[in-house]
């Protein structure tokens, strides 16, 4: 395919897209590195494959074109395409199928067959590449002046999304509107003739009409061709004339606007050549380039043609007036030059957009706080902060290359500012006013309204007190702090008190600006009092202590009894009398009497719900009233409890999960329970384990249990036990540092050392002395050392068991070549002690 079939298949394909989904820029975006003209075509081709959207776009558009598939696969044939090419994006075709990634010849079979224009097309190509110039230029140090957090004023307008331009491709346009070669007119007659004729305006700048004969109306205004028609018609058409006195009328319209290529060159995001519609204007283009770079000038952007200046756009007065002059309407050929940017002046603190901004020669701080929307309500109005790099001209050899320039005028307090002349890298900084506000007393504390009130003239104590709400009824009436900042900025405290509840002030004080006054209650001075409830109950825990609270009253907030709670009596620790306690008494304890009715949980009849226990006596036990810090016990019924449970599976003939009789019951009592072991059942291979806090696997030798029932492994059992019989496991395992860890078949009565053979031995860092057997029932037997020239006695594994040899700790094997170094040094010393004495 060529690269012109490539280019129009990926206008098509952006522009199915772009009617479906919005996802235009997708299709450029995947080109990274292509800062102008088209992809290449293996690029293309990717962009196509890579968008597996595509299919159900390009069968969705077929679908609303209005086309029978006999249609489209006539006008394929005609096109010299396969007509069977379209077959899985028709209406009524195998959806997936239809699934498939399009190929690029769908896409350029989709355009030739009208579903989308040429034009179209390349207004959609213009769109993609706009898109693709954003995404070039989307950079966070484009924006954002490093370190001070200020955005260059302008840039961020052309590098949002929303702002890609669509120029328009028909009709309305004004007046001056100037045609040109490629744009298409229609002429509508009304009254005596009715008539409707579409023209194109010819390569060489001629329209044709019907009767009327052939009209130059290259560079004319839509203006200037309605004079030429009035001419040129009334000689065919007598009734056609200015005036009401017309008896045949008619309108001309541009429905199809030209294309004009132009070039963007200069600190642009994206510079390059761009098509757009005739009625695109020079900020059209700066659209479709991404617009002015970072370095790039935003107040003098020049339209050139033909080798000339003819207009200048600053951008400034389209971002703060809405103005559009100098905006001028761009030709065939048109270069639209972006310089390098003017001076700089950074703008921060209180205005309403603090931004970068550039200045024009001449432009003055006035014109600047112009610029940035004025001052915000909250500037401080008396000066403004230059921070000035002075020329180089005026540097210092001793430093002083920086300056600091405070502009005070009374034109701030109006709102504008002095026109002080700026230079280039000058940082403006405008103050807020202080935080500190005066004319104000401050009411804290125990009353309705804390706050701020305001302060005036003659205010006393008992003023700011009313405007805060009044005290709350629980105030503390001894004392009133308030506190006075004194110029010096150190505090003074003076006093006053209540009379009462109302309000009213023994002394009520005159107040100052900045005074503090704060309330107290006597709700703060109270130490917190409670009881705790523990013991048999829900939740265990302290109680907040009210006067009048009793045992049943605590009993309720702690969400009532367990189930196994005694409910004869309670005991009570209170804190001793004053005489108990100079005797060493910490508490004293009695018991109270309990009955059913503190078991809230009953039936409507009033039976209780809970589980069987300890019967309870018969209601009307007296309320015990409590007192602060009381330590409420309620007692647990003796030997009562829940079920304790066993898990018993395996090879038992009843496997499950049982519950003990006796809390004596033993290992053999639930095996015997459980109808006893099967004929596969394998004793030795036993797993017991207990789930306690002394929990884990537990050794037991089961076969020597079921033979003699008095044996020490016949356990008691806990409640959580789990006990597995499995089947024989005709296997021994080693594991550990052996040369091939593996399975090895059991042969009865062969020892540890048989089955490390048979794994290919002990490693070379294997530790043989502390080998063990862990048999299938859990016990652990090691190699017994003997003294003398007695051998090591040395376990024999069971069936299911597992052998396992560690390794050798480093810290235990000998470096021979220290302890030779060592033994040398030894030797040495003893050589010369001989050498000595024998002389």
């Amino acid at each position: 395919m060529t690269p012109h079939t490539i280019r129009r298949t990926l206008r098509a394909a952006a522009l199915v897209l772009s009617l479906g989904l919005g996802l235009t820029s997708a299709l450029q975006a995947q080109v990274p590195g292509q800062a102008q003209g088209l992809p290449s075509p293996a690029q293309a081709q990717q962009m196509l494959q890579d968008r597996p959207d595509l299919a159900a776009k390009v069968r969705e558009k077929i679908g609303a074109s209005g086309l029978t598939p006999e249609q489209v696969r006539a006008r394929l044939r005609a096109a010299g395409y396969p007509d069977n090419l379209l077959d899985a994006y028709l209406p009524g075709a195998d959806s997936t199928a239809a699934g498939r990634k399009p190929t690029s010849g769908v896409l350029d079979a989709v355009r030739l067959l009208g579903i989308v224009s040429v034009e179209e097309a390349d207004s959609l190509y213009f769109l993609t590449d706009s898109a693709q110039a954003v995404m070039d230029s989307l950079r966070a140090d484009s924006l954002t002046e490093r370190g001070t957090g200020l955005k260059v004023f302008g840039l961020a307008l052309f590098r949002r999304s929303t702002s890609l331009f669509i120029p328009t491709l028909a009709g309305p346009v004004d007046a001056n509107y100037r045609l040109g070669p490629g744009d298409g007119l229609v002429l509508i007659l009304t009254g005596d003739v009715e008539l409707a004729h579409e023209l194109e305006v010819t390569r060489e700048g001629f329209i044709a009409i019907p009767q009327v004969g052939q009209l130059n109306v290259a560079n004319l205004t839509l203006a200037e061709l309605t004079d030429l028609l009035y001419t040129r018609l009334a000689r065919v058409y007598s009734g056609v004339r200015r005036g009401p006195g017309a008896t045949t009328r008619f309108s001309v319209s541009v429905s199809r606007l030209r294309a004009v290529q132009v070039f963007v060159t200069g600190d642009v995001a994206r510079p390059g050549s761009f098509q757009l519609s005739a009625a695109g204007t020079a900020m059209t283009a700066l659209y479709a380039a991404g617009g002015p770079t970072e370095n790039g000038s935003f107040r003098r952007i020049e339209v050139r043609r033909g080798g000339r200046l003819v207009d200048s756009l600053d951008v400034y007065d389209y971002l703060l007036r809405g103005e559009s002059k100098g905006d001028a309407r761009l030709e065939n050929g048109d270069v639209i030059f972006v310089p390098v940017r003017g001076n700089q002046v950074k703008l921060a603190g209180r205005v309403v957009r603090p931004a970068i901004y550039e200045l024009k020669p001449g432009e003055t701080l006035a014109d600047l706080i112009r610029a940035a929307g004025g001052f915000e309500a909250n500037a401080l109005r008396r000066r403004v902060q230059v921070d000035r790099i002075l020329p180089p001209a005026q540097r210092g050899v001793n430093g002083r290359d920086r300056v600091v320039l405070d502009i005070a005028s009374d034109q701030f307090t109006d709102g504008v500012a002095p026109p002080f002349a700026l230079a280039a890298g000058d940082s403006v900084t405008v103050f807020e006013v202080a935080d500190r506000r005066r004319g104000v007393v401050t009411v804290l504390g125990n009353v309705w309204t804390a706050g701020a009130v305001g302060h005036s003239p003659g205010m006393k104590l008992s003023d700011a007190i009313r405007l805060a709400g009044g005290p709350k009824p629980d105030v503390y009436l001894g004392r009133i702090l308030v506190t006075r900042l004194l110029a010096d900025s150190s505090r003074v405290q003076l006093r006053s008190a209540f009379r009462d509840s109302t309000g009213a002030v023994t002394e009520d004080l005159p107040l100052e600006e900045d005074d503090e006054v704060t309330v107290f209650s006597r709700t703060a001075f109270r130490p917190e009092r409670y009881v705790v409830v523990t013991g048999a109950v829900r939740k265990p825990g302290r109680v907040i202590y009210r006067d009048g609270m009793t045992l049943r009253d605590a009993v309720l907030q702690v969400d009532g009894l367990r189930q196994e709670a005694l409910l004869t009596e309670a005991e009570i620790a209170r804190l001793p009398e004053d005489s108990l306690r100079q005797r060493g008494r910490v508490a004293e304890t009695f018991r109270v009497p309990l009955d059913s009715t503190y078991l809230f949980d009953r039936d409507p009849g009033g039976r209780y719900l809970g589980p069987p226990g300890q019967p309870a006596p018969a209601a009307g036990a007296a309320d015990v009233v409590l007192k602060p810090y009381d330590n409420v016990l309620i007692l647990r019924q003796p030997d009562w409890e829940l079920h304790r449970t066993i898990d018993l599976s395996g090879q038992v003939r009843f496997p499950g999960r049982y519950a003990l009789l006796t809390p004596t019951d033993r290992l053999t009592d639930l095996i015997a329970r459980a109808g006893g072991l099967t004929k596969e059942a394998y004793p030795d291979g036993i797993r017991f384990y207990r789930n306690s806090d002394r929990g884990g696997r537990i050794g037991v030798d089961l076969p020597r249990v079921l033979d003699d029932p008095s044996y020490r492994d016949n356990l008691i059992l806990s409640d959580g036990d789990s006990i597995f019989i499995p089947e024989y496991i005709p296997v021994v395992y080693v594991r550990g540092a052996v040369n091939a860890a593996m399975s090895v078949t059991y042969v009865k009565g062969r020892s540890l050392d048989y089955y490390v053979g048979a794994a290919g031995g002990y490693s070379r860092v294997a530790d043989r002395n502390r080998a063990y057997v862990t048999q299938p029932s859990g016990k652990v037997e090691s190699v017994s050392k003997h003294f003398w020239f007695l051998p090591d006695s040395k376990p024999d594994p069971l069936a299911g068991a597992t052998v396992y040899v560690p390794e050798k700790d480093p810290a235990d094997r000998k470096d021979w070549l220290a302890f030779a170094g060592s033994l040398a040094q030894i030797l040495a010393s003893l050589t010369a002690v001989v050498v000595v004495v024998v002389k």
